[in-house]
């Protein structure tokens, strides 16, 4: 068998079948032998963190992150102190859940002026850091698409994002690889190689064309022009071994039955991951 024929490192972002609440999702996990899952906080919001806590708790199911910290950057000090008091609260849910990785994405600037939004990253970051090592928990830099610079990260290239981890050169700090953010850079698997060490996570979906939607446009895998198992590979020669996210954002996904969604997850994983 080689390495691309189990899923054992299969893992269910929750935002593929954002219909389901967790304890949905676990039960389709287990129905569907998917071994771990990446929880959302609004999910954990919706039926409380401590019933979230039980049923992870309950189902054996692993926690591969939970998704999201960071959005850092605010217009004013007091909005800034409740972005790292939110980070802080996030930390604590990780540890509740069950999983030592917390996926942040960044935040987009307040204004105009980039340079200082990313300026409050770092600092964001740094002042998160101790709590989150002191927790167990590692903050993973999800770099996203430029697209999102002005609504969701100023954060936009892995480059970006690794230069970041070692300038503060913190055991517990790494970066995500998502494909749908990262695949167009061409620069991509020089940094992958890069990021040796400090992969705390990989996301799988897919680019469609055409785009149609900023957000809801990503396909499952196989059904656009990434190039997954190169990608996959390059990963994996880091070193990295730790759980394949599949994280889609469509809608006409989220309109399927949950069990067909991770069905069809499960096949095209096997066929393009």
């Amino acid at each position: 068998m080689t390495k691309f024929e189990n899923i054992s490192r299969l893992s269910l972002n929750q935002i593929t079948t954002e219909r389901w609440n967790l304890q949905e999702a676990v039960d389709g996990c287990i129905r569907n032998n998917v071994p771990s899952i990446a929880i959302w906080r609004h999910k954990v919001k919706d039926l409380g963190l401590s019933a979230c806590k039980k049923i992870v708790r309950d189902s054996g199911i692993q926690v591969s992150s939970l998704c999201r910290g960071g959005m850092f950057p605010a217009a004013t000090a007091i909005e800034r102190k409740e972005r790292i008091e939110d980070n802080l609260r996030a930390i604590d849910e990780a540890v509740e859940l069950g999983t030592n990785v917390l996926v942040l994405v960044c935040g987009p600037a307040s204004d105009k002026d980039i340079v200082e939004a990313r300026k409050q990253v770092e600092e964001g970051i740094q002042e998160i850091l101790p709590y989150a090592k002191s927790a167990g928990v590692k903050l993973g830099i999800e770099p996203l698409h430029p697209m999102y610079a002005a609504e969701r990260s100023v954060i936009v290239t892995l480059g970006q994002a690794n230069s970041m981890v070692e300038k503060i050169n913190n055991d517990h700090l790494g970066v995500i690889v998502d494909v749908y953010h990262v695949w167009w850079d061409p620069q991509l698997y020089e940094q992958i190689n890069r990021a040796k060490g400090r992969i705390l996570g990989f996301h799988v979906s897919d680019w469609t064309v055409p785009t149609t939607d900023l957000l809801m446009s990503r396909g499952m895998m196989g059904d656009g022009v990434i190039e997954l198992r190169r990608i996959r590979d390059a990963v994996d020669q880091t070193g990295y071994d730790g759980p394949i996210e599949v994280e889609i954002f469509n809608r006409e996904i989220w309109d399927m039955q949950g069990d067909d969604v991770l069905a069809l997850m499960k096949e095209r994983y096997l066929e393009h991951c």
